[in-house]
């Protein structure tokens, strides 16, 4: 079990019978980043601030520093030789990542203009390419304008991840599913945090080494 798993599961233990969800979780973005890909984050109220919460850990270093490689470092220098250093020395290695709830213009625009429950489905078609990841976070697992958006990514080739708690409509539209195993929404986002946690760690030990 990987080192981030393993902590995870002994600071929550009743995490442990989802733990093969979490590592299918991680399994399914790492192979979209590693084709180049990038992941797009959506949910209401609590998940929609996990939604920022998570781009901030993919975007820039969580628990490594994550350096530009010489050859970003050269090909700045080529261009700006006098500020080239430190562009290079500022920059971190990014995990492409875009957080569908920042977008207020557009949001509150569709849901005046055109549906509600579409304001994510809208931006998954706009933004999504196939081979992406969408991922849904909704702690009833029945938020429609999830559900919307998960339905439109399947249909346009993106894969699918929802975090959830222990049921809802969610899981049946997502190649992964990660459920916690309570019913309360404090608890289940709880967990769901620990959980995202774990995940940045394990990808960026994937993609970045000090």
């Amino acid at each position: 079990m990987d080192k981030h798993l393993q902590r995870l599961v002994e600071k929550y233990p009743d995490l442990q019978p989802i733990a093969g969800d979490v590592t299918a979780a991680a399994d399914l973005l790492r192979d979209c980043y590693g084709r180049g890909g990038k992941a797009l984050f959506c949910g209401n109220g609590g998940s929609a601030a996990d939604s920022e919460h998570l781009v901030g850990e993919l975007m820039k270093g969580y628990l490594r520093a994550r350096p530009v490689s010489q050859d970003v470092r050269q090909r700045l220098l080529s261009v700006f030789p006098q500020e080239g250093d430190y562009l290079a020395d500022h920059l971190q290695g990014a995990l492409p990542a875009i957080s569908l709830v920042s977008q207020t213009a557009l949001i509150t625009a569709y849901a005046n203009d055109v549906a509600p429950d579409m304001i994510f489905a809208q931006q998954v078609y706009g933004y999504g390419a196939e081979g992406d990841v969408l991922v849904g976070i909704s702690t009833s697992g029945n938020s429609s304008n999830v559900l919307q958006a998960l339905r439109v990514a399947r249909a346009m080739g993106l894969n699918t991840l929802g975090f959830s708690g222990a049921g809802g409509a969610m899981t049946a539209l997502c190649d992964v599913a990660v459920r916690v195993p309570w019913q309360a929404t404090a608890d289940i986002q709880e967990r769901h945090l620990a959980i995202y946690h774990a995940l940045c760690a394990i990808l960026e030990d994937a993609f970045f080494q000090d």
